[in-house]
Order: structure tokens, then sequence, then C-alpha cells
């Protein structure tokens, strides 16, 4: 008779490269330990050499490090607990949003952490004509899919919606108002976050800047 992994998340009090990962958590209805370390405990930490590549976030199962790199573990999940899509082409097209996220997220970490005033708005200024352009190419996706009345992928939904709804909450940071010029993909992360496991996790867990 097979056991639940023991699993311990690793990361810092963020929502960033962890939070799709604990959405997938939530959605499955598993149980992990969510570890929130500062950034004086990572120094120690890291200087253990007990973390792969020396970065979080960092997936522990039964007692092992197993896996860095957040889209790594976030597949692994996504695939153990059926989010992950039904077919390879599924797969891949989850693949291909997840990607786009990332260049979602890069542009916003670079106007989040830059001090300089000026060139903050700069960034801010070029990042939201690139997000315009990949919202407009996700909105068309999305209304291939069953005409933008459910998920990204299927009829269920995966861990691309979880990871597009992680990175629209970053917003704020660039242009607030951006989702509403894409009212199929506004509706998507309505529809994602009233999920009722994910509502449940949104309203519970800790309260960060970023």
């Amino acid at each position: 008779m097979s056991t639940m992994p023991q699993y311990r998340l690793i990361y810092f009090n963020a929502r960033a490269r962890a939070e799709t990962s604990r959405m997938i958590f939530a959605a499955a209805g598993v149980e992990y330990e969510d570890v929130r370390i500062t950034k004086e405990q990572w120094r120690t930490e890291k200087s253990s050499g007990k973390y792969p590549f020396d970065q979080v976030p960092c997936l522990e199962i039964d007692g092992k490090f197993v896996l860095a790199q957040s889209r790594a573990i976030g597949r692994y999940l996504a695939n153990e607990y059926g989010f992950a899509g039904r077919s390879n082409l599924e797969k891949a097209k989850i693949d291909m949003i997840i990607d786009v996220c990332e260049e979602l997220y890069v542009g916003v970490r670079q106007i989040f952490f830059e001090k300089d005033e000026t060139k903050k708005a700069e960034h801010k200024a070029d990042f939201v004509v690139k997000a315009d352009s990949i919202l407009a190419a996700l909105e068309k996706i999305h209304v291939a899919n069953n005409g933008g009345s459910g998920f990204f992928v299927g009829n269920l939904p995966t861990w691309a919606d979880f990871e597009f709804f992680v990175r629209m909450e970053y917003a704020p940071f660039f242009d607030v108002a951006i989702l509403d010029r894409y009212p199929k993909l506004k509706a998507l992360v309505e529809r994602t976050s009233s999920i009722p496991q994910i509502a449940a996790w949104l309203k519970k867990r800790p309260k960060t800047e970023f």
C-alpha cells in the first residue's frame, strides 16, 4: 500500500517563483509544509551545499532535496495531481503558456527591484507594450479553446491557469487596468480564483508584497 509523499516546499516569504506550486497543492488538496525562510536564514542554508544550484524554490520529498527550478517543480506536481493536460499536445500547449508567462514575470521583476525611479518608469513604459502583445496573443489562444468560456487548455483547470493568475497579480506594478483590455483573460483570472480550493488558499495565504 503506497503512502502519500511528505512534501516541503522551501522558498522565501513571497509569491514570486513558488506561488504556482502552492496553488497546485491547494487545488489538489495535498498537504505540504510551506517553508518560508528569511534572507538571513538563506545565507546559512545556501552554504550548506544541499540545494541543487544553490537556489530556491526547492521541493523536498520524503526528506530528500529532489527538485530545484520552479517550473520543474510545478510540472512535476501538475503531472502528479492531474493539472498537466491529458495528451502530449495539451502538455505542450500548457508549457507554451508557462514559458510566455515567464516573460511576464521577468519584466515585472525588473520593474519591482529597480531603485532608480527614472529607470523604473522607463521599464514600465517598455513593458506595458510587451505585456499587451503577450496578452493579446494569450487571449486568442484562450478564445480558441471553447470560446474562452473555460480554461486555457481542455475543459478543466491546469497549472497554466494557475501560473497566469499568479503573474496577473503583479499587473498593478505596471498597468492596473491592463486586463480590462482583455475581457476573456480577465474572466479567466476571476474563474480561477473562484475554484473553491483556490479561493480558500487565497484567503488564508500570507500577505506579501511580491
